[in-house]
């Protein structure tokens, strides 16, 4: 498990403890990052006088922490804080001096209080010159001259009917399916509920699909087979046969790992129940050992997806060939009886 970076007391003692994890020398590691060794061994004792300007010396904090499976931002950030930029001035306060304040601030009060009492001497003039004497209403002079059943305007009386059964609720139409389509996509007719029954009973149970919660590290998913998906935060690291880093991260839960097809290497854990895998989309379980073969995994995809494939093909064909006998049974039955009444009609 490489140490964190955040761990240690400084950065380059979080430094020092990943390049003695990884078993590497600073040789080794200048010649993978091409960052001089005096540089990686400042680093390594915090000595950031003997650096370059800024610009190369967050370049080479960034290059020798990639180089040992931590993480870029996080060693970045620690850098700057331990070594802050000697050329960035410390900026005064912004604000306005109290003296520029309390010189203008009766001028503001005032102005402000004869604006308030502009708007409220215009709302008043508004409402009085709106205000009228109440006048009666136009309805109380007009005499009631209507009795029950007529309408007034008609000399003829309203005759009430029974009432109206209520109208239809509002349907949806129903869904248009074409004939044929669905039989030809899955060989089953689905008029024939024994064929979907007898199908439905065959399939193999579905597992649980795998449901991304988290950042997607790894291959695209159209080049992989193989998900691995952290339950809990966990450290993931995958090596390759000849000793490097393929992927080195701490997982949070939720996050996963999706593995290369064709790559030969080794994926190492501290907790195997703390990963899911995910093959071909589906639950295949969690990890077997703290070390796994990556070709084991992908073996175990590839011949999934080829059983899966089979078996689809299987059962299409069965159901295919029993709607088939269906059929012709049907069209036996409507034969034999017409036979029937045509040899009786012959005198046969």
């Amino acid at each position: 498990m490489v140490p964190s970076v955040t761990d240690a007391p400084t950065l380059g003692d979080g430094l020092r403890l990943a390049r003695t994890h990884s078993g590497r020398s600073l040789a080794e590691l200048s010649s993978v990052t091409r960052v001089p060794s005096r540089y990686l061994t400042a680093l390594e004792q915090n000595d950031f006088s003997v650096l370059p300007n800024r610009v190369f010396s967050i370049g080479y904090v960034r290059a020798y922490a990639a180089a040992l499976g931590l993480d870029e931002q996080l060693a970045v950030e620690r850098f700057k804080r331990e070594s802050p930029d000697p050329s960035v001035p410390l900026q005064p306060p912004v604000g306005v001096a109290f003296e520029e304040v309390k010189r203008y601030s009766p001028r503001l009060i005032a102005a402000g209080l004869a604006l308030v009492l502009a708007v409220v001497g215009w709302n008043v003039f508004q409402r009085v010159s709106l205000m009228r004497a109440p006048e009666p209403s136009d309805i109380a002079t007009v005499p009631e001259s209507w009795t029950l059943g007529a309408v007034p305007g008609q000399a003829q009386a309203m005759r009430l009917t029974a009432p109206h059964p209520a109208p239809p609720d509002q349907t949806v139409p129903a869904l248009y399916i074409t004939p044929g389509l669905e039989a030809e996509l899955t060989g089953l007719d689905p008029a024939s509920p024994e064929g979907i029954a007898a199908a439905a009973a065959s399939a193999p149970p579905v597992q649980k699909a795998f449901n991304p919660r988290g950042a997607i590290h790894g291959a695209a998913a159209s080049a992989s087979d193989v998900v691995l998906q952290a339950r809990k935060s966990a450290y993931l690291i995958v090596r390759m046969g000849d000793g490097r880093v393929l992927f080195a991260r701490q997982l949070a839960a939720g996050d996963a790992w999706r593995a290369p097809m064709g790559v030969a290497a080794t994926v190492e854990v501290q907790d195997v129940s703390a990963f899911d895998v995910y093959l071909n989309g589906e639950h295949g379980g969690a990890l077997e050992a703290a070390q796994t073969p990556l070709e084991r995994l992908n073996a175990r995809a590839q011949t999934l997806g080829r059983q899966a494939a089979a078996a689809a093909t299987a059962r299409t064909e069965a159901a295919r060939t029993a709607a088939v006998r269906a059929q012709a049974e049907a069209q036996l039955q409507t034969t034999t009886p017409v036979q029937t009444a045509v040899a009786g009609a012959t005198g046969g």
